[in-house]
């Protein structure tokens, strides 16, 4: 019988630091990490030299492997409790302030780069707040620590090596597929290698971190399991992208715009996330080829162009308790659309009433980073409440940015963020399944590197505390 102390399900963020933060405590633990994905040095996608998605089995190298998305994303820490989710609501603001500063130390151990963007001071800042306060928007303070696509990879191998030298045992293309439970206590979880039988490996304590691209499957766990849980808020939206020369004084003195408004006739929450300048929007890819799009930041490579995506929450009411599945329905129908490539429309298109034509995007100042997006017409599939709250959010920004509501402003659909159940827990994390505890955002807690981070460095020292440690 394989036997663990500790059973890590996830390679992202909040599963990487529990081990970080149970090692850095001299823990003795018998670990075992669990991944879906490859390495982080086996990471690879074709696209780079290929110039088009080629939709990778089993998994897609974006999304899935050591470090989750955060290898392959633009690679930004949010240095602020009031971004990144609901965890301060859950263990307190102020505590919540002091993991974020612990656990941004941990980064830079390990190579983050030193500079922090968006300590906003100076005349700028404040024309730019008062014209978000005129256009009815709130502008979060938030600096962030930009680690960059490239340098991202470069410090997640870093944290890679060093739980295996300090005898972290890791698993990769290895599925779990479901998780044993004697009694309302988990026991261990059964895993798949490839096209082989489903194993039982046992372990006392069982953390499931599997982030976004997981968090479909940790919901069917929690109905199958009676794990007590709720649907939370889903995020449906675009990818907006204009030339750098529009966002330049946003992009100089914030780097990261965090914008949330109410925008009539719903007042539903819509917000910025996710600001890329001279970036590239990138596509990602999902269970059952959803094609979903994403934005990257280099430190090095850069374009002529800003993205940022705009996204707007749905909260949903009973009896409708699928959130995800929504969420999903919409990806389907735009990729439907798209014949499996992400959508790209112009938003003066969009306003006239018509798709865009390849030609009219050929001819446009705006050059789309994301060469194999497909123009057509997104409003065909986003939802109309959806699409005239991003519509109207645009026209908010323009007060902000002048020119963000250009004819040839670039929508690349769909953006989805999937991570709307919510496992109900104590702030001991403690799930009401005894052994098991559930982290990240797929836990529907967190949203982003930084607090999936801070969660995994809590439960870690939630685990050291029990160990004596």
């Amino acid at each position: 019988m394989e036997k663990y102390d500790l059973i890590i399900v996830g390679a992202g963020p909040a599963g990487i630091f529990t081990a970080v933060e149970l090692l850095r405590h001299g823990s003795k633990k018998k670990i075992l990490l669990v991944e879906k994905g490859k390495p982080v040095e086996k990471r690879h996608c074709p696209k780079a030299e290929l110039g088009h998605c080629v939709n990778c089995r089993p998994t897609c190298a974006i999304t899935t492997g050591f470090s989750g998305a955060g290898a392959f994303s633009d690679g930004k820490l949010s240095l602020s409790y009031e971004v990144g989710g609901d965890l301060p609501s859950l263990i307190g603001e102020e505590f919540a302030q002091e993991l974020i500063h612990y656990t941004d130390k941990i980064y830079l151990e390990f190579g983050a780069d030193p500079h922090v963007e968006g300590i906003y001071t100076g005349e700028d800042i404040k024309e730019i707040r008062k014209n978000a306060i005129h256009a009815g928007l709130k502008l979060v303070d938030c600096p962030i620590r930009h680690l960059g696509t490239e340098k991202a990879q470069q410090l997640y191998l870093a944290i890679q090596n060093y739980l295996a030298d300090n005898g972290v045992e890791m698993l990769f293309s290895t599925e779990c597929e479901n998780i044993i439970l004697e009694n309302e206590e988990c026991k261990g979880v059964l895993l798949r290698q490839g096209s082989g039988e489903p194993r039982a490996v046992y372990g006392d304590t069982v953390v499931i971190g599997t982030g976004r691209r997981g968090a479909d499957w940790l919901e069917k766990i929690c109905a199958e399991h009676h794990i007590a849980h709720k649907p939370g808020t889903v995020d449906i939206g675009v990818r907006v992208e204009c030339r750098n020369e529009v966002m330049e004084k946003v992009n100089k003195v914030l780097y990261e715009s965090k914008l949330i408004g109410y925008p009539k006739p719903w007042k539903n929450k819509v917000r910025t996330f996710c600001q890329n300048p001279g970036g590239f929007v990138a596509q990602e890819n999902y269970d059952n080829d959803l094609a979903v799009v994403n934005g990257h930041s280099f430190k090095e490579k850069k374009s002529e162009n800003t993205n940022l995506a705009i996204l707007v929450s749905h909260n949903f009411t009973e009896p409708f308790n699928q959130p995800i599945a929504y969420a999903q329905k919409v990806g389907e129908l735009t990729n439907m659309l798209g014949a499996g490539h992400i959508l790209v429309q112009r938003y003066g298109d969009i306003l006239d009433g018509k798709r865009t034509w390849p030609k009219e995007l050929a001819q446009s100042n705006v050059k789309p980073t994301l060469k194999d997006a497909v123009a057509g017409d997104i409003t065909a599939a986003m939802p109309y409440r959806a699409m005239t709250n991003i519509i109207e959010f645009i026209k908010m920004l323009d007060m902000v940015v002048p020119g963000f509501a250009a004819n040839e402003t670039l929508l690349y659909s769909p953006e989805l963020k999937f991570y709307s159940n919510k496992v109900k827990m104590d702030a001991d994390l403690d799930t009401n399944i005894k052994g098991l505890h559930c982290l990240g955002d797929s836990s529907g807690w967190t949203r982003g590197l930084m607090m999936a981070s801070v969660m995994g460095v809590l439960m870690g020292r939630k685990l050291a505390e029990k160990e004596g440690c």
